[in-house]
């Protein structure tokens, strides 16, 4: 597939285990190969979020039911940071670099994602609940790993899954530790162009 023109918006979008959709966040195409995609993501976007049917979000539910019980999903959005997200065909994660509201770039975030391919208008992919978060000076740590446990108890994941998974943060660390890309200082200093209007669903 060609990559996706630089200016344009694509949907990057996460699906259930059951083939439906979840959330979906638009981002500003920044560069894209057709394998490589970097996208923008500002603070104040319209996304399409998730939570549970009685309204509550998921972190205000009890861990064991959290992956149990049944979503919708509702308009949105994004908040607090915002960030450049490098997504590319094939791989088990997703590197997210997050800036403060002064284009301070923060640190790193590693989304641990199953990837399932590419539309004419985005990419998809199953959110993995495993995660890395690495400071600057690339010092980093696991995060929510009871969340990632409770997920395969739930049948959210399966054990290999999340094995796989597991096995792509390991991959991502020994790159964070060597300071290679795209862990080296690439896109640490990048500012969107003002005049820039929000990615829109």
């Amino acid at each position: 597939m060609m990559g996706f023109a630089p200016g344009s918006t694509v949907r990057y979008r996460f699906h259930r285990p059951d083939g439906s959709e979840g959330q979906v966040h638009p981002l500003r195409v920044l560069a894209d190969d057709g394998v490589e995609l970097v996208g923008w993501l500002p603070a104040g976007t319209t996304i399409l979020g998730t939570r549970l049917r009685d309204g509550r979000l998921m972190r205000d539910v009890p861990l064991a039911d959290r992956f149990r019980l049944p979503r919708e999903r509702f308009e949105s959005t994004w908040r607090g940071t915002s960030n450049v997200r490098r997504v590319v065909d094939g791989e088990w994660s997703a590197v997210w670099w997050f800036f403060d509201e002064d284009l301070r770039f923060t640190g790193w975030y590693v989304n641990l994602e199953i990837p399932l391919g590419r539309t004419d208008d985005g990419v998809d992919r199953i959110d993995g609940v495993l995660d890395l978060a690495v400071a600057p000076d690339r010092s980093w740590e696991w995060k929510d790993e009871d969340e990632a446990a409770a997920a395969v108890a739930a049948g959210r994941l399966t054990t290999e899954q999340l094995d796989r998974l597991r096995a792509e943060g390991e991959r991502v660390i020994r790159l964070v530790e060597a300071g290679s890309y795209p862990f080296d200082g690439t896109w640490t200093a990048f500012r969107p162009n003002p005049a820039w209007p929000r990615p829109e669903l």
